[in-house]
């Protein structure tokens, strides 16, 4: 098939990339700079500029007709003119109002997308989710928890940050927040795997891993990974919630507003529709998280 990726040079966007080229599609990888990727063949463009996207589309286009589309773009973080209204939202109109009416389209969005969210990441989410509802098109949704895998930012970043940097390791709240980290290589497959698949039209699919882990047992687990013996020592949530709208005014905060929300919110869903659907390999975070800190800078 044809594909068109967009955010293709990010972390998920290069292991999608990457499976769909193992699997024999010609892909073109759109992205901001317009990289290539593997066997891709890179195009440059801003996907919250209608225009912008037309034109990537119309270059696709001229390899064939563009027969799937995988929409990956996406922020946690908003800075400057990078609103998550802009780019979830906005950019996920202006993808959807180019793709051929007869191309499949594949859309990633998180666990918790809601449009009544009290987080604007997860409900711009959300609002997005509602207008490929509406699209027309053959789509499939994808709902992923954290994902890990080498060049991941939460365990190959911020996580390790918070149990290395401090001479204590903080715990929000009681740390009972419930997660399943599922992996880049079941991330990727899914997508894959969906996109030739009939009976995977018109379904929202939770991306989650095979394990069950509380907020404070992911904190064990980096901490060993990272070779350290700290203390986790809770933070109240009270506490949390005065001190989050002040880390807000930092220039790189620790923690933004709606990090703490999702946090607090944990991140669970039931794997084993995906798992059956799209024969997905459920790898497991603790047989690759000393990689994944290892690697990490």
């Amino acid at each position: 098939m044809n594909i068109l990726v967009t955010g293709a040079s990010g972390f998920v966007g290069r292991a999608v990339v990457g499976e769909l080229l193992a699997r024999g599609h010609t892909v073109h990888a759109v992205s901001r700079q317009g990289t290539d990727i593997g066997g891709s063949k890179g195009i440059a463009a801003d996907v919250t500029d209608l225009g912008n996207v037309q034109r990537a589309f119309g270059e696709a286009s001229g390899h064939g007709e563009v027969q799937g589309v995988v929409h990956l773009v996406g922020i946690i973080t908003e800075k400057g003119t990078q609103t998550f209204e802009r780019v979830h939202v906005e950019a996920t109109r202006n993808v959807l109002a180019s793709t051929p009416r007869t191309a499949r389209y594949l859309h990633m969005s998180a666990l918790g997308a809601d449009p009544s969210s009290p987080s604007g990441y997860s409900r711009s989410k959300g609002q997005a989710e509602a207008l490929v509802r509406q699209s027309g098109l053959d789509w499939s949704i994808f709902r992923p928890s954290l994902i890990f895998g080498l060049g991941d930012d939460f365990f190959g970043r911020t996580l390790k940050q918070l149990v290395s940097l401090p001479p204590v390791v903080p715990q929000i709240g009681d740390g009972r927040f419930p997660f399943r980290p599922v992996s880049i290589a079941d991330v990727a497959a899914a997508f894959a795997g969906a996109l030739p698949l009939q009976q995977a039209v018109g379904q929202t699919y939770t991306l989650t891993g095979p394990q069950e882990y509380t907020f404070r047992q992911l904190l064990e687990l980096e901490l060993r990974a990272v070779g350290k013996n700290k203390p986790i020592v809770p933070v109240p949530l009270f506490l949390m919630n005065l001190a989050v709208p002040l880390m807000g005014l930092l220039p790189n905060p620790p923690i933004t507003k709606d990090q703490y929300l999702m946090l607090k919110a944990g991140n669970i869903g039931d794997p084993e529709p995906a798992r059956a659907a799209l024969g997905l390999p459920m790898q497991r975070l603790e047989d690759h998280l000393a990689e994944i800190v290892r690697a990490s800078r």
